[in-house]
């Protein structure tokens, strides 16, 4: 699930600095890079990988 949540977050990075939109600090194409690597990062840690049953 985060996997698809970076991919939307590189996507939304990729479009602010491709239509060179004057956002505000908080959400330029870095910081929303940033956030997409962040959620890659806990994806191949394993963090958000699916439901786990316990027995």
């Amino acid at each position: 699930m985060l996997g698809i949540v970076a991919a939307v977050l590189f996507f939304v990075s990729f479009l602010i600095n491709a239509a060179d939109l004057g956002t505000n600090d908080v959400l330029s194409s870095t910081n929303v890079m940033l956030l997409g690597l962040t959620a890659l990062a806990l994806h191949v840690a394993g963090i958000g990988t699916g439901w786990a049953r316990r027995r």
